[in-house]
């Protein structure tokens, strides 16, 4: 992030003393500084509070240092969403930051059709994809399974609003693929399994094969919406 290197030399900090600021090494600042860095958002949260910020504010922040002073890169509105051109042809999305604290009010305005406002997350993205972007807490060791694809408790994801088609009559394209369901009492992140041979009842699973953990099915009709995993930071 371009603006991290202003905020820090506000402060009168080298990269060495901001990288023991923030527990990580020189190289990893240097990284940081880069206009496409994926920072893990618990490395973000401890950057915003260091500079008494909000990660929100941080992304504005950042957002008006690229438009403002590195090639004049102008927004622009994808289903909702504020995108900023990047380099190489990636995209920065601010996406609506839904945290576990705010899933049921989430979830209770979206029963009535309305469109709950919240802070936002920048997640860098190599492609734009129809639909909205929206960005989901987790909480919950059922994801977590030690491997490259698990999504801890507390990870932060970008999800992509999947149209009633596509996760049902086009449901084999999401098979075994990470996924926001939205339900009328909770929203859960789970492997997409398909239907069961009824049609009518959804398969979900879990990446965890602890006992405690069990796949399940719910009624296609309490699924209010479905989201696609599509990045991960923590």
């Amino acid at each position: 992030m371009f603006i991290l290197k202003q905020l820090r030399r506000k402060k009168n900090l080298s990269q060495t003393d901001f990288a023991k600021e923030i527990g990580v090494s020189l190289r990893t600042i240097q990284l940081y500084e880069k206009e496409n860095a994926n920072i893990p958002i618990k490395k973000l949260r401890k950057i915003a509070d260091f500079f008494e910020l909000s990660i929100a504010e941080l992304y504005i922040r950042e957002l008006n240092e690229i438009e403002n002073g590195y090639d004049q890169r102008k927004a622009f509105s994808h289903h909702g969403n504020i995108c900023y051109p990047l380099e190489n042809g990636k995209f920065m999305v601010m996406a609506p930051l839904i945290l576990l604290a705010h899933h049921k009010e989430y979830v209770q305005k979206l029963a009535k059709g309305k469109i709950p406002k919240s802070q936002q997350i920048g997640f860098i993205v190599e492609l734009l994809e129809d639909n909205a972007y929206v960005a989901f807490e987790v909480m919950g060791d059922s994801m977590d399974d030690g491997t490259g694809a698990s999504i801890p408790s507390g990870a932060i994801v970008l999800a992509r609003k999947l149209s009633v088609e596509e996760w049902t009559t086009r449901s084999d394209n999401l098979l075994q693929k990470a996924v926001i369901s939205i339900h009328k009492d909770r929203i859960m992140c789970k492997l997409f399994d398909g239907f069961d041979t009824d049609g009518k009842h959804l398969r979900l699973a879990n990446l965890n094969m602890s006992p405690e953990y069990q796949d399940f099915t719910v009624p296609s009709s309490e699924v209010m919406a479905m989201f696609k995993v599509i990045k991960k930071q923590f």
